[in-house]
């Protein structure tokens, strides 16, 4: 799921951005609200991790602007200000939840799969297709009620690929929802990436299918 974090503090962006990235997030760090904007402008993100005090500006403002112009990203709004006025306007200012710093990135993943629980309004979150199941908020997948193991980023393509199962899912646009713009992202990443699910799959049992439609993309089909 890609993730925008906007943070200045080095250490903590570091930090929560490794333990992201190991529990499949592809997040993108900037310092700025100016450069908030304009990633915001570039990218689609799944999820908004927003810190108050910034540089150039008050994170909750930039996020009341966002929430007027129809934007509903879900929003997790991190502070060093614990008191009750202040909780108070970051929920009134269009967020989906506060936590206060130093952060636990253990409770901040948590935080984040809840708010995205309740951003979908899922009630049975899990995604089925032909004898595959999958979890995307527990991330987890079992075919035939077997569990199976898939590394983060195969992950990241399968859950892309249900979500549009039995539709060509442009190379372009799988590469925008996997890597973050910091990311060092061969050639043939994507085919690499595309190659190794495909053997999860196999072996697996599954019955889906990866399907490449030469010169477009991908299609996730089922016997």
């Amino acid at each position: 799921m890609r993730t925008l974090f906007v943070d200045h503090h080095a250490d903590l962006t570091r930090a929560v951005g490794v333990a992201l990235g190991d529990s499949g997030f592809a997040v993108d760090v900037v310092r700025t609200l100016e450069h908030a904007s304009s990633a915001f402008s570039c990218a689609t993100y799944e999820i908004l991790l927003l810190e108050m005090a910034l540089p150039d500006g008050d994170g909750l403002d930039w996020l009341k602007q966002l929430r007027s112009e129809g934007h509903s990203v879900p929003a997790l709004v991190l502070s060093d200000v614990d008191d009750l006025e202040n909780r108070i306007a970051v929920f009134n200012g269009g967020a989906d939840d506060f936590l206060l710093k130093p952060v636990c990135t253990n409770e901040l993943i948590a935080r984040m799969r809840a708010v995205l629980r309740r951003s979908t309004q899922m009630t049975a979150p899990i995604i089925a297709f032909g004898n595959l199941h999958f979890d995307p908020i527990g991330r987890q997948v079992s075919v035939a009620g077997h569990p199976l193991t898939v590394a983060r980023r195969e992950l990241c393509i399968l859950e892309h690929l249900l979500n549009r199962a039995g539709r060509i899912v442009p190379r372009s646009q799988l590469e925008d929802h996997l890597y973050s713009f910091n990311d060092e992202v061969s050639a043939n990443a994507l085919e690499v990436g595309i190659y190794r699910l495909r053997g999860y799959l196999s072996r697996s049992g599954a019955t889906p299918r990866i399907k490449t439609v030469r010169g477009v993309g991908y299609i996730l089909e089922c016997d």
